[in-house]
C-alpha cells in the first residue's frame, strides 16, 4: 500500500513509522471517541499521542500495516497535514461554555470545516475562529480569520504564523453568519483560482495587493 493522501500518513524521522492526525472538527471528541482512542493506542501499541496546535490529536509511531485499521477502529476520517487543502479550523469555546464568549465560534468553526473540507487549494489553509476579541482562536494569524463581536463577525484574510509572520487584513466587520460565509466563500474561490502553487494566502496578498483582492471579493 502506498501511503499518500487520502490516507493522511506522514513518514517519521526513523523512515519506518508514520503519524496520522484524524479529522476532529472543532477539536470536539465524544466519550465514545475518547474510549476508541484509548483502545486503539493500546491495541496497536502507539508510542506517542500528541495534542497539536491545530486542536487535533496526532497518533505517532504507527506501523504501515496498521494505518487503515486504526482509521476503521476510530471511525474518524483522515485529517490533512501535508496536502494542499484546508488543514483545520481552530475554534475557541465561544458562547458554548466561555463566560467571555460573544458569538458561537465553536459551532461556526465546525460549520466552516464541514463546508470547506476536502476542496483542493493552491496551498494548505488554516482558519481561526474566535468568539470574542481576546482572539483565543488565533484568527489574525490564520489564512482566514473570524472574530466575534456584539454586532457580528470581523472577517480577516492573509494571516500567517510561520517564519514570515503576517497579521491578516480585516475585510469586513459586523457580519452575520450568512454574510461571513458568503464572503469566505468568495475569498476561498478567488484565492483558489489565482494563487500560485504552494503560495499561502499571506504571500498571495503581498503579491497581488490588498486593494486588488478586495476589488474581487467585496
Amino acid at each position: 500500500m502506498q501511503l499518500i493522501p487520502p490516507y493522511g500518513a506522514i513518514l517519521q524521522r526513523d523512515k519506518t513509522t508514520y503519524a496520522i492526525v484524524p479529522r476532529i472538527p472543532g477539536g470536539l471528541l465524544s466519550s465514545e471517541q475518547l474510549e476508541s482512542l484509548a483502545t486503539v493506542v493500546k491495541k496497536y501499541n502507539i508510542p506517542i499521542v500528541k495534542i497539536t496546535s491545530g486542536q487535533r490529536i496526532a497518533l505517532v509511531g504507527l506501523q504501515e500495516k496498521d494505518i487503515l485499521n486504526v482509521y476503521e477502529d476510530l471511525k474518524l476520517d483522515p485529517g490533512k497535514a501535508i496536502e494542499l487543502c484546508l488543514h483545520y479550523v481552530q475554534a475557541c469555546p465561544g458562547t458554548e461554555v466561555c463566560k467571555f464568549g460573544i458569538r458561537d465560534s465553536l459551532g461556526f468553526g465546525i460549520q466552516l470545516e464541514n463546508l470547506l473540507a476536502g476542496k483542493d487549494l493552491p496551498a494548505k489553509m488554516k482558519i481561526g475562529v474566535s468568539g470574542c476579541p481576546f482572539c483565543c482562536g488565533e484568527n489574525f494569524v490564520r489564512d482566514i480569520g473570524l472574530m466575534g463581536k456584539k454586532n457580528g463577525w470581523t472577517v480577516s484574510f492573509g494571516g500567517h504564523s510561520g517564519n514570515r509572520p503576517r497579521v491578516g487584513d480585516i475585510l469586513a466587520e459586523d457580519f452575520s453568519d450568512a454574510e461571513a460565509i458568503d464572503l469566505i466563500d468568495k475569498c476561498f474561490n478567488f484565492y483558489r483560482e489565482n494563487a500560485k502553487k504552494k503560495e499561502r494566502t499571506a504571500r498571495f496578498i503581498e503579491r497581488i495587493g490588498l486593494e486588488e483582492f478586495k476589488k474581487n471579493v467585496l
